[in-house]
């Protein structure tokens, strides 16, 4: 307790993690989460490293002025959201800002006007996917542990930032209104039958995970995840859920007694409907199961892709690589305006989930192929498909591996557009892009407000 730091502080930037960004009486740079831009606060040093520190507020002396009231009641515990309160107008600026900063910082590559950020239509109630975690111990507030005590510990939610087995018993969540009442049903139901609940720490309790997706086509499909197959009770909840919820299109639930929650490799059991609920993007639909990956904001997913197909220059004979294709998404929406699509994806499920898609869009010019970039896009698949023109990669936030940036300056494409949710991995390849490829248009495209995530689509041109 001598050895922490109390100072007041004056908040004058965002950082990519949406901490906001402050200096120490000695010059230390400290970031501090849940403050805007303008932020006077008496902050609590919790770490200090050589050229930082990490803070917390204990008391916000001057509000900024730009700071607005939270909507949700768990904002600040839960792990979700991190913006709230901040404006949405400047939410958009602080991001724009984030990918210009990583460009500058990190590629050190020349750009071009960056487009206005596209925003979301709706800043809440945005995702068509939510997955809670069932525990026996969630997490109190000390004002809770006051005024309730220690007792009734079972509840449904998302992890506490920091912690490992802390859950928040979450009430309402404005990210997919439609799952808050199914949630709630279940946990009270759960909790009046005397269901066990999980303890991620001993591994036991037979209630673990409610996975709750929707469609933009008023489709729903809610898998419960138990950990063991005691009938008498996974039985007595599924006919409760599908009695009180005749609006779910798919019911499902899955036995995992696994020390992870992943699903993968397990074969959920169909109650009601079929396996899966079908999305709908511009022409094109897709069936999305509970294992399926996707786009969890369907509305900006459209338009993602529309700026992907856009700066891809289609013409209709192009042959198209689709680097990191999942379950074929972007492959499969600009399959019309080229003359085939090679799509590359190293996890087996998402690859079979494409293969689906495409034979229910009736698409006969896309072939997909299981494994590691750097590894299938060698000499024998150009031979056999032939050399692209244009390559479309979206790779996870890792960015790509340095053998596969290897790989395409060797091939000299004419078109690369790199679609990235990460825009310091994206800036980092572009910098060893920038051998041969000059960025020529970009596009950030906002796919979840309230939190500093960010989508940025880059158009590189070989010179």
């Amino acid at each position: 307790m001598k050895k922490q730091i109390i100072e007041k502080i004056s908040v004058t930037g965002i950082s990519a993690e949406g901490f906001g960004i402050g200096k120490l009486e000695d010059g230390k740079v400290v970031f501090v989460p849940y403050t805007a831009i303008g932020d006077e606060a008496i902050v609590k040093v919790i770490k200090s490293k050589k050229s930082y520190a990490e803070g917390i507020v204990l008391e916000l002396v001057n509000p900024s002025e730009i700071r607005r009231s939270p909507t949700c009641s768990h904002f600040g515990l839960c792990g979700g959201c991190k913006t709230q309160h901040i404006p949405y107008a400047e939410q958009l600026r602080i991001k724009a800002k984030t990918v210009r900063d990583a460009f500058e910082r990190i590629g050190k590559v020349a750009l071009p006007e960056i487009n206005t950020i596209i925003g979301c239509e709706h800043e809440f109630n945005y995702r068509n996917k939510l997955d809670f975690s069932c525990t026996n111990r969630k997490w109190l507030t000390n004002e809770e542990l006051e005024t309730i005590g220690d007792s009734e510990r079972r509840g449904i939610g998302f992890h506490v930032p920091g912690s490992f087995s802390g859950i928040l018993d979450i009430e309402h969540c404005y990210l997919l209104d439609a799952s808050n009442k199914i949630r709630l049903a279940i946990r009270d139901f759960a909790l009046q039958h005397n269901y066990s609940f999980y303890n991620i720490k001993d591994k036991v309790g037979l209630l673990r995970n409610v996975l709750v997706r929707t469609t933009s086509t008023n489709e729903m499909l809610v898998l419960v995840s138990f950990i063991e197959d005691d009938m008498k009770k996974v039985s007595a909840l599924m006919n409760f859920i599908e009695a009180a919820f005749p609006e779910i299109t798919s019911l499902q639930y899955v036995i995992n007694p696994k020390l992870n929650d992943t699903l993968y490799d397990l074969q959920p059991v169909v109650v009601k409907g079929n396996p899966f609920i079908t999305e709908q993007l511009g022409n094109y639909k897709f069936q999305l199961g509970p294992k399926s990956f996707f786009q969890t904001n369907s509305h900006q997913a459209k338009l993602l892709y529309d700026v992907t197909k856009k700066f891809a220059g289609l013409t209709g004979n192009e042959n198209v690589y689709d680097l990191y294709t999942g379950v074929g998404s972007i492959a499969i929406y600009v399959s019309d305006a080229c003359k085939q699509v090679v799509g590359i994806e190293q996890i087996d499920a998402a690859i079979a989930d494409a293969k689906e898609n495409a034979k229910l869009n009736n698409i006969n010019n896309t072939h997909f192929y299981t494994g590691d970039v750097r590894m299938i896009l060698n000499e024998a698949l150009l031979q056999k498909h032939g050399k692209p023109d244009v390559i479309i990669t979206d790779p996870p936030r890792a960015g790509m591996h340095e053998d596969v940036v290897k790989t395409l300056l060797e091939a000299e494409v004419k078109r690369l557009v790199y679609v990235s949710c990460n825009a310091a991995t994206q800036a980092r390849d572009a910098a060893l892009l920038d051998e041969k490829y000059s960025i020529t248009k970009m596009q950030p495209v906002d796919m979840f407000p309230q939190t500093m995530h960010i989508e940025n689509v880059a158009l590189m041109e070989l010179r």
